[in-house]
């Protein structure tokens, strides 16, 4: 799917690499992950954060982004130029000491409250067994904050997710506080067609929309009765630059087209 602005056509993967991209700032310890938050990781480094710092759950550290694509965290470009290569019990003490300031999930549901599930669904066929957390719940407990990435449906966004997997708010204001969790919570969820965010409750909101998509398609999507921004605006397309550096680096458009 393409879209278009003023200043150039873009994919939606393109847009959600540059929301992802925002999410970062200058100075900041990010657990990045892989796929479209590998690549956000990139532009928030060429343009504006170039004083962040990368994390792989597989030990990796990497305070400049590997010089080719890779395709898993694994790959030699990404151990090439490495500022250290440890165990992932190194890089998970970050977290456990509170220095990871941001940290990037995926998952097969998000709930109102920004729970993640990525062990088990109910689908068509029955019970669906997933991979399971890897090192999203010690990331969604101990980081300071978390950015997770979904696809926008309501089977993916239900009221509740079906196995707390990775905690975000739990039940609302206060819940982590209440079960022992230091610190963190979600702060954003970027999907298909929006950017959720969340408040003092606990539960997200529309903050906005994509383009081409309108404000009833989001709610209408959504597996709870989603609560719009009163200053809901519509997510900014990627910049110029945000571009050159995603096309740049994803020349073949593996992650992005």
């Amino acid at each position: 799917m393409a879209f278009a602005s003023s200043e150039a056509q873009f994919t939606l993967s393109e847009l959600m690499v540059a929301a992802a991209a925002r999410e970062i700032r200058d100075g900041e310890i990010v657990f990045v992950g892989m796929r479209l938050p590998l690549i956000a990781f990139v532009v928030a480094k060429r343009t504006h954060a170039p004083n962040a710092t990368g994390l792989f759950e597989n030990g990796v550290i990497r305070d400049t982004p590997s010089k080719e694509l890779i395709y898993t965290m694994a790959d030699p470009p990404n151990i090439l130029g490495a500022t250290q290569c440890l165990e992932m019990m190194g890089v998970m003490t970050y977290l456990q000491a509170g220095r990871v300031h941001l940290g990037f999930l995926g998952a097969a549901e998000v709930d109102r409250f920004g729970n993640l599930n990525s062990t088990q669904v109910t689908g068509k066929n029955g019970l669906v067994r997933l991979p399971g957390s890897g090192g999203a719940c010690d990331i969604a407990s101990l980081a300071r904050r978390f950015v997770a990435m979904i696809e926008h449906s309501k089977h993916r966004l239900p009221e509740r997710v079906s196995y707390v997997t990775s905690p975000g708010n739990g039940e609302g204001a206060g819940w982590r506080k209440k079960v022992g969790l230091p610190r963190g919570g979600p702060s954003a969820v970027i999907t298909t067609k929006a950017v959720l965010r969340f408040d003092e409750s606990g539960e997200s909101y529309l903050a906005s929309n994509h383009p081409g998509v309108s404000v009833e398609d989001v709610v209408a999507n959504t597996g709870w009765k989603l609560r719009v921004a009163d200053d809901v605006q519509e997510t900014a397309p990627p910049s110029a630059e945000e571009l050159a550096v995603i096309r740049d680096y994803d020349k073949e458009g593996f992650w992005t087209k």
